[in-house]
This record gives C-alpha cells, sequence and structure tokens, in this order.
C-alpha cells in the first residue's frame, strides 16, 4: 500500500522547496488549509486525480511521491486498477448506438477526433495528450477523470456533465459549451478562445489561469467567449482576464484571485456574498444599472466601470 506519512512528507518537502504555505497550495486546488495539514502529517492521502494536481503545481514527477518506496508506482498502481478494454472497437451500423467503452482507461497521445455518441465511455480515465477535435460530445458524462493537455478545438460539448475531475491545460478554442455542469471540478489553464459558454455552470469547483513567469498576464485572457445565463456557485476563479459580454450571468459565494474584466459590457449579471470583489480589476468596462448595483454592494472599486442606461 502507499504510505500517507511518506507521501505527507514529500508533499510538505517539495512545498517548503517552492516556498509556497499550505494555505496557498490549498488554493490551487480549491480545498481547506486543514486538508492539506492532514496530508503533509500521514492523516489522510490525496486520491489519484489531486496527486496529479499536486505534481503539476509543485513541479515534481508524478511518481516522485512514490520513488524508492516498496510498492508499484503510482502511475503503474492506478494502470493496474483499470478494466482490460477489448482490442477491436466497433462501430456497428451508422445508425447503432455505440457499444464500446473506454472507462477505466489510462489514454496518452490518442487521437480520437471526430469521434461522437461518447456519453459514458470515457468514465474515470486518464487522458493526457489526446486529440478530440471537431468532436461531437454533446451530453457527455466525466466522472473521476484527469484530463490534461488534450486538444477539443471545435468540438460540441452541449448539454455535458463534468463531475469530480481535473482538467488542465487542454485546447476549447471555439467548443460550445452550452448547458454544461462543471461540479466539483477544477479547470486549470486552459484555453477556451471563442468558446460559447451560454448557460454554462460551475459549482463547487474553480476555474484558474496560468500564472506566466514572465508576468505576462495577458497570456490569460478569455478572449471572444460568450458568456449568456453562465453562473459560478461556491467556485474560486483566479488568475484570468474576461473580455467581451457577460449578460444574464450569475456569481455566488464565489472567491476572486487576480481577476480582471477588461472591456467587459454587464447585462444583467448578479453578484451575490461573493469574496474579495475589492480584488477584482475592472477596466474600461460597462455596466447595466442593476450589474453596477450588486458590484456596489459588494463593495467592488467602481473606478473602471462606467453605468450604461437600458
Amino acid at each position: 500500500m502507499l504510505n500517507a506519512e511518506i507521501i505527507g512528507k514529500r508533499i510538505a518537502d517539495a512545498r517548503k522547496k517552492l516556498n509556497v504555505s499550505q494555505a496557498q497550495l490549498a488554493q490551487h486546488l480549491f480545498i481547506s488549509s486543514q486538508a492539506v495539514g492532514k496530508w503533509e502529517r500521514g492523516e489522510s492521502m490525496p486520491d489519484f486525480i489531486t496527486i496529479n494536481r499536486l505534481a503539476e503545481i509543485l513541479n515534481v514527477d508524478l511518481n516522485y511521491f512514490s520513488e524508492g518506496l516498496k510498492h508499484e508506482s503510482l502511475v503503474e498502481t492506478a494502470n493496474a486498477s483499470m478494466e482490460a478494454l477489448p482490442d477491436e472497437i466497433s462501430t456497428g451500423k451508422p445508425n447503432n448506438q455505440l457499444k464500446w467503452d473506454m472507462s477505466r482507461g489510462n489514454w496518452v497521445d490518442a487521437d480520437f477526433s471526430g469521434l461522437k455518441n461518447l456519453h459514458e465511455k470515457f468514465n474515470a480515465s486518464n487522458m493526457l495528450r489526446c486529440k478530440f477535435a471537431g468532436s461531437d460530445l454533446s451530453g457527455l458524462q466525466l466522472r473521476g477523470n484527469n484530463v490534461d493537455r488534450c486538444d477539443f478545438t471545435g468540438s460540441d460539448f452541449r448539454n455535458s456533465l463534468v463531475s469530480g475531475s481535473n482538467i488542465a491545460n487542454n485546447l476549447f478554442k471555439d467548443c460550445s459549451l452550452k448547458d454544461t455542469e462543471f461540479i466539483a471540478s477544477h479547470l486549470y489553464g486552459c484555453d477556451f478562445t471563442g468558446a460559447d459558454f451560454t448557460g454554462m455552470k460551475i459549482k463547487a469547483g474553480g476555474i484558474t489561469g496560468v500564472v506566466d513567469k514572465s508576468g505576462d498576464s495577458e497570456k490569460n485572457t478569455i478572449s471572444n467567449a460568450i458568456w449568456n445565463r453562465s453562473s459560478f456557485i461556491n467556485s474560486h476563479i483566479a488568475d484570468l482576464i474576461f473580455t467581451g459580454t457577460i449578460e444574464d450571468c450569475y456569481f455566488e459565494n464565489c472567491a476572486f484571485t487576480r481577476v480582471t474584466f477588461k472591456k467587459v459590457s454587464f447585462l444583467n449579471t448578479f453578484f451575490k456574498n461573493n469574496k474579495n470583489l475589492k480584488r477584482i480589476r475592472f477596466i474600461d468596462c460597462q455596466a447595466d444599472r442593476i450589474t453596477y448595483e450588486f458590484l456596489k454592494s459588494g463593495k467592488a472599486d467602481l473606478s473602471g466601470i462606467t453605468i450604461v442606461e437600458s
């Protein structure tokens, strides 16, 4: 078995080497600092998806956490628990539903571009550098997935559900994410340029950009995206710059860290019980009266916002 005390010590050693506090590490993982403390004391241990995220944040190889221990590596341990998949994939007749299931898999550098009718067929999978460009992923359900550096450019995610998953460093350019729900999931360092977020929900999770070493925050911009009836509930939003129009959107019980709204037009957007509104930067923005009053009641810095009467 994996040794919780040794895993905890290695988390602590890597964290201290980067001069990162428990609270800062917890913030990147969207968890409490108490949870990080329990790991480092060996009282509990992160799951495999969180260990993937820790390796990324702490800038270590995945096997750093298990190196030298008398058991299989973390990657081997994860693979051993995955069920064997069929050697052949049969699509059947054009109008028939696909009969294959690729859940609980470990997929690296695979090209699945143009696939459709996936639904629950990729649950609990680890996907690294895979291609899904131009795929019909509508109605997709991902539960407990780790998806890293994959390309979903031009894909259709409408009415999908992503829960308990780590979605990091992926390309979602020109994707439709209409009415897609992200629950208890973390979206980190993804490129959503041109994406349609109409009706999208992020709940009990977070969306975070990459902190660029050169300090060029413009690289964290979600440009030309469509925000309409999108909602963020009990979530953490960090290291992002929003542009464009944000209409009929909803921010409730959210925390903001290094977030900028630049040349944004706010229309009928609701802010309630949010933390750190004072820290949000508004640059050359416009807002209708009701959105302006929501922000004002949250004590946001309104110096970069002009009221536009409807």
